[in-house]
């Protein structure tokens, strides 16, 4: 069907997903892949700097403390200032950062940069999330946050591939690991500059659109606000102290807890149990994150098309549990343990899409970028204790077995939460949609 014979929300949708989806999802990568890159740079800067597994674990959660710090203003700035230019400025900032990682010496560079960089990326996920809000209604979030946040199992894997080549190199006297993250910050400077012109704060600015899809979905998000209006949604502060919120961030705590301890262990735990060299386990370390694609499509897709919400992300977040246990039953039993940890990954990432409809289900406006950002930025704290807990119950016991157990009990905990919350005034949100 062409654009042409098209209704009109199927016309308005697919040009609004045809401009902002490949873009944001762009982004992203470069997001992931300045955080995480990290993980396989451990692979050589650890020996290199002499660094403990504590110390490195203590260095790549600390970036978790400062985008805790920073997290609700930026998000409000995306809602009352600007998503175009907070974003390009963030990006900017960021990707200096990133690649200033590359030249450090010491631990205590290493925490000061990961904490700074941490910071400078603090408004830019949750506040895309608000973003989105800007464009989508609720009954379409759940697939354009999937769109936009498969960008993380896809950095991952794209991240292990260019990693496996980039350490191979040693230009200039300077370690492959040095190269992989001085040349990883310099794309995302670029890709701020190219948001500053490319992204547009809200429908009716976009000139891109025709006239009548413009007026549309402005119409229909107007009309989402007054609804949620009529249902006497709390104010900003009010939101960041309900009931709903703080659970909501209790669970998405205990995920990023095991996304963020997987994401940054994962490599230095296949060189264990596998006793390859850096290049191979590289390569291996990202397969994971290839099984994960198809998971968080349809786990958002399934999600919208049933306006469940709950369970979608309630189950997959206890399955992360199961599987790492899997993991640890394998043992040095290096396809078992990857099959493991791939099921995993599949689990992760099948429980952002549908979890982040939930706020917005009850919230608009500023009291959904403060929660957005509550949420995101307490959960993201798991992003410091993950690593750090992991680093130090290996320091501690010589193997990786205790930390393991943490991210099990994690997932089994974020979705006892998520599976226990109260669901009222989630079906009069589905109800509201549905009329």
């Amino acid at each position: 069907m062409s654009d042409a014979e098209a209704s009109i929300d199927v016309r308005t949708r697919r040009h609004v997903t045809r401009r902002l989806a490949p873009f944001l999802f762009l982004l992203y990568v470069l997001n992931y892949l300045d955080r995480v890159n990290i993980s396989y740079a451990a692979l050589q800067m650890t020996g290199d700097l002499k660094f403990s597994n504590a110390v490195f674990g203590f260095g790549a959660g600390i970036f978790f403390i400062g985008y805790f710090l920073l997290q609700i203003p930026g998000t409000m700035l995306i809602e009352l200032w600007s998503a175009r230019k907070f974003i390009g400025t963030s990006l900017i900032v960021w990707g200096a950062l990133a690649t200033l990682t590359g030249l450090i010496t010491n631990a205590q560079q290493f925490y000061t940069i990961r904490f700074f960089l941490g910071a400078a990326e603090a408004g830019f996920f949750p506040g895309v999330l608000v973003y989105l809000t800007h464009w989508y209604r609720y009954e379409d979030r759940s697939k354009a946050v999937a769109n936009f946040m498969i960008a993380i199992p896809m950095s991952n894997l794209v991240g292990s591939v260019i990693a496996a080549f980039l350490m191979r190199i040693n230009w200039l006297g300077l370690a492959g690991w040095r190269w992989l993250l001085l040349l990883e910050g310099f794309p995302t400077v670029i890709a701020g500059l190219v948001t500053f012109v490319y992204l547009t704060d809200w429908p009716r600015d976009a000139r891109w659109l025709p006239a009548d899809e413009r007026e549309w979905i402005t119409a229909e998000l107007a009309r989402e606000a007054e609804a949620k209006k009529a249902r006497k949604t709390p104010s900003a502060w009010g939101a960041v102290r309900d009931r709903q919120v703080i659970l909501l961030a209790l669970a998405y705590f205990c995920y990023i807890t095991n996304s963020i301890g997987l994401s940054v262990w994962l490599p230095k735990i296949v060189q264990r149990i596998s006793g390859l060299p850096t290049f191979q386990v590289t390569l291996i370390s990202g397969i994971p994150w290839l099984a994960a694609i198809p998971a968080m499509l349809i786990s958002a897709w399934h999600s919208d098309k049933t306006g469940e919400r709950q369970w979608h992300a309630g189950i997959p977040i206890l399955l992360v549990g199961v599987a790492l246990a899997l993991s640890l039953w394998a043992g040095n039993h290096v396809a078992l343990a990857m099959a493991a940890f791939s099921l995993a990954t599949m689990a992760l990432y099948a429980f952002p899409p549908p979890f982040w409809a939930l706020p917005t289900m009850f919230l608009g406006g500023t009291a959904a970028a403060a929660s957005i950002a509550l949420i995101n930025s307490t959960g993201n704290l798991g992003g410091f204790v993950g690593p750090y807990v992991i680093g130090f119950l290996t320091d501690r016991t010589g193997t990786y077995t205790a930390g393991i157990y943490y991210l099990v009990a994690s997932g089994v905990v974020g979705g006892l939460i998520v599976l226990l919350l109260r669901t009222e005034r989630s079906r009069v949100a589905t109800q509201s949609q549905q009329r």
